[in-house]
């Protein structure tokens, strides 16, 4: 087959930038042929930084009918993701979206439906799934190495963010224009790395999520957040804003050693045997099984985004298997819908999260916002930047 023919709807600085790698042939199979946008600065930006004869939108019907495009890049704000993936996918149109997935479940999985109905290539940006060095510790953990897990642990707080960052934008860190803070900005990819290296989805959750702790915002900027898996383990995920310096440690502990991840290095300490062998046959007082200290030689990566788009397009050309399959976005999404509500009702929830319910609550947050731009929908194509 010929070059796929690829558009990109939202031309803020993460649409920009994969317009550029499209633009200067960094992606193989693919040609940049239309764009997608309602501000005229990006439109001019546009005309001044691509080849060829690429066609300019500004509005989304015109785009999913008219461009021609075999599949299309979302970069546009959260909200928008599910509506513009379901309008590819009825147009038989391959989709990639920005993370994340959306904002509620209940739109998400509507749009996985979609999806699957289509037949289209579906992926998500989880960029860190092409790290090197998340990768080893998937591959750590689901070969074995680790024997079962006890306990994961990871503090996100080197996410730091200014007041003047939450205020260079109207639709920043409100419920109605990104419908989150902390949680669906800066540490999604954490939670979606956090379940994919284990293999783990949590059963229930704990969590507070303190809204402004740190920051004039309505939304969280604070989180604490506890939970317990299916075969008895437990987890801590905490994340913040407002730290300085912050901190980047993740932990999982096995019955045969740990895992840690910190400053983009990986640490195995290796048990010589079963910490549960050795419970049951140690007949000493303070005994403690051996390990040793082993340093992973694997370098830390995370400019992937290049990575995740080829991926997409091998898989669209050649059927090979997607690193971040799309229908997978709800996953690390259904954990921080639980982290809200849990932190909404003070009460432990269980997963997956209600849907309607969670749907519900969101609403009651919306309605009681300070965020007073007439409407949400006249900016998506436009806002979307860096997290």
């Amino acid at each position: 087959m010929g070059l796929v023919k690829v558009g990109v709807i939202g031309i803020g600085n993460i649409g920009s930038s994969h317009v550029q790698l499209l633009n200067n042939g960094q992606i193989k199979g693919a040609a940049l042929t239309a764009v997608c946008s309602r501000n005229e600065s990006r439109m001019e930006w546009i005309k001044n930084h691509t080849k060829g004869d690429v066609k300019v939108f500004k509005d989304e019907d015109t785009f999913f009918n008219e461009s021609g495009i075999d599949a299309v890049l979302i970069a546009t704000p959260h909200y928008s993701h599910p509506e513009l993936a379901k309008m590819a996918f009825a147009k038989g149109i391959h989709v990639l979206i920005e993370k994340p997935a959306g904002v509620f479940t209940k739109d998400v999985q509507e749009m996985n439906d979609a999806a699957k109905l289509s037949g289209k290539v579906f992926g998500i940006m989880y960029n860190q799934r092409a790290n090197p060095l998340f990768q080893k510790v998937r591959d750590l953990i689901q070969s074995g190495e680790i024997g079962e897990i006890k306990r994961t642990n990871w503090i996100v707080t080197d996410v730091y963010r200014s007041q003047s960052y939450y205020d260079s934008s109207k639709w920043r860190a409100t419920w109605r224009g990104e419908g989150g803070g902390v949680l669906l900005n800066q540490a999604l990819h954490h939670l979606d790395i956090w379940q994919w290296t284990t293999g783990l989805l949590p059963k229930s959750i704990r969590a507070m999520c303190r809204i402004g702790k740190y920051h004039d915002i309505e939304v969280e900027d604070d989180v604490t957040a506890f939970v317990e898996y299916e075969n008895g383990a437990t987890g801590v995920f905490i994340t913040s804003t407002g730290e300085a310096p912050g901190t980047d440690r993740y932990e999982i502990v096995g019955d045969r050693g740990k895992l840690v991840v910190e400053n983009d290095e990986l640490t195995f300490y290796r048990l010589t045997q079963s910490e549960r062998d050795f419970n049951a046959t140690y007949t000493g007082g303070f005994g403690l099984p051996e390990w040793q200290k082993v340093e992973i030689p694997v370098k830390s990566g995370n400019a992937n985004h290049s990575i995740i788009i080829q991926n997409w397009m091998d898989s669209i050309v050649t059927g090979s298997p997607l690193l971040a399959p799309g229908i997978e976005g709800i996953k690390a999404l259904d954990i921080s819908n639980a982290i809200y509500l849990s932190s909404w009702l003070n009460k432990t929830v269980e997963l997956p999260v209600d849907p309607n319910l969670y749907y519900e609550k969101l609403q009651e947050k919306i309605s009681s916002s300070t965020f007073k731009k007439k409407s949400v929908t006249n900016t998506t194509l436009d806002v979307t930047g860096t997290h």
